[in-house]
């Protein structure tokens, strides 16, 4: 199943072509993720991440319900899979 997770903002940055980029961190797991659909997310902010796109943003409250609910079901398995370096 493919869920959007939510993560919190650690970095901003633009890439070699300037494209939005960003690192998240979700409960301590950091993985790179495109920023292209959320340029107006900043660091400390929390978005929904889909296959390594944020597609929205969520307040705190929201983002913490969520993963929560993530955790429980034992659907966060595939943030532990190592990104490419």
């Amino acid at each position: 199943m493919c869920l959007g997770v939510p993560g919190k903002v650690i970095d901003v940055y633009s890439d070699a072509l300037g494209i939005a980029m960003g690192r998240v961190s979700f409960s301590g797991i950091v993985k790179e993720v495109c920023l292209a659909y959320t340029p107006e997310a900043e660091t400390g902010q929390y978005v929904v991440v889909h296959a390594g796109f944020a597609i929205s943003l969520v307040d705190e409250e929201e983002a913490m319900e969520v993963f929560k609910m993530l955790e429980q079901m034992d659907e966060l398995a595939e943030l532990d899979i190592p990104q490419p370096a």
